[in-house]
């Protein structure tokens, strides 16, 4: 049972909008809940859906990006699974490429998001991921999982913004001085950096009584059935209706890629300056049907407990939200947070107001 002011051992992640840092401070909120069964709409990083697993709840933890479900797998689902030596070495043993592995990254990305030898290293340990056959179908999910899951974070550590929003790999190369980045990190090689991870993820590992799943659904595709509370951390829009947090399937398509590496090429978007993936992924979140979305899902979760992570110039607005909230029948309380967004733009205001609106 987790205490108040208990430490969190949490995954480390450089995933933009991760509530890793806020965990502590949510967990005195929803321990003062009651519910069970929980449905983390727009999981991300997993960290909350980790929570509630903590708490011994049982927990669905659901992404619309495959890259996302993966991590959810890792770490939501999984109970008992862990990548042995043995696996980790098999995968990072760049003697031999894969048979039918093309070299897909080392040939379509040169120059773009890392070093010709780093692009190398990710065809050979992509390919042999997604090639793991050693094991029975439910133990390879989890395995493979985990895998992943430290392969996107070594990949996420080793960009300038941790994005895949331009082809800035200049940033790494460049001999200047620097204000900003991490050089030390940009060159510790992608080996070391999957083991590292590799074993975090392994000792993050835990089992629980009750069920949890992960699955990879957009919201029109998920139902309120058997959830005593739904908890909703959506991209945000803020109040001059641009997309703060973007749209991830595009600053993290490399990462998505990755999960479809076998089919990958047939599906680059090639008339992008990035090579990002054809958009497949329908975003909703756009100011000419934000409010329609979120009516969508306020009334889809009507019959649970609603909490919503929010920030101070979101759009819809705070009141608009809440308003709808007491429509439904709701009682409706507001907890708030002063938080600091390290990517945040302005840099001279980094500082914002983290809110969790919550709808009994």
């Amino acid at each position: 049972m987790i205490k108040e002011k208990e430490h969190f051992s949490l995954q480390s992640t450089r995933y933009q909008g991760s509530k890793r840092k806020l965990i502590p401070w949510m967990s005195t909120i929803f321990k003062d809940l009651e519910f069970e069964n929980v449905l983390d709409v727009f999981g991300g990083t997993g960290v909350v859906s980790y929570l509630f697993k903590l708490m011994g709840k049982s927990v669905v933890y659901n992404d619309y990006l495959e890259f996302n479900h993966q991590i959810g797998i890792s770490l939501i689902e999984n109970q008992n699974v862990r990548l042995e030596t043995k696996d980790i070495n098999h995968l990072i043993n760049n003697s031999k490429l894969d048979s039918g592995n093309q070299g897909f990254i080392s040939s379509t990305f040169k120059n773009i998001y890392y070093k010709e030898n780093e692009n190398i290293w990710l065809d050979n340990v992509i390919s042999k991921i997604h090639n793991l056959n050693s094991y029975d179908s439910k133990t390879l999910r989890y395995k493979k999982a985990i895998a992943f899951n430290a392969l996107f974070q070594s990949c996420l550590v080793k960009r300038p913004f941790n994005l895949f929003h331009r082809n800035n790999l200049s940033i790494r190369t460049r001999r200047v001085q620097r204000t900003f980045g991490n050089k030390t990190t940009w060159e510790r090689s992608f080996e070391d950096l999957f083991i590292r991870y590799t074993k975090e993820i392994n000792d993050l590992v835990i089992h629980t009584k009750y069920k949890c799943e992960a699955i990879c659904k957009p919201v029109s595709g998920l139902n309120s059935n058997g959830f005593d509370l739904v908890y909703l951390d959506p991209p945000y829009l803020n109040k001059d209706g641009k997309n703060e947090t973007a749209n991830y399937f595009d600053i993290y398509h490399f990462l998505e890629g990755i999960t479809i590496y076998p089919d990958w090429s047939n599906n680059i978007d090639k008339g992008s300056k990035n090579l990002k993936l054809i958009n497949y992924k329908e975003n909703i979140f756009k100011k000419d049907n934000i409010y329609n979305v979120y009516d969508l899902m306020f009334d889809k979760f009507k019959n649970c407990i609603i909490v919503l992570s929010y920030k101070s110039d979101g759009l819809p607005s705070i009141q608009f939200l809440t308003n709808r909230l007491k429509q439904l029948g709701k009682n409706v309380r507001i907890k708030s947070l002063d938080y600091s967004y390290s990517l945040k733009k302005n840099n001279k205001d980094k500082r914002d107001r983290e809110f969790i609106i919550i709808g009994v």
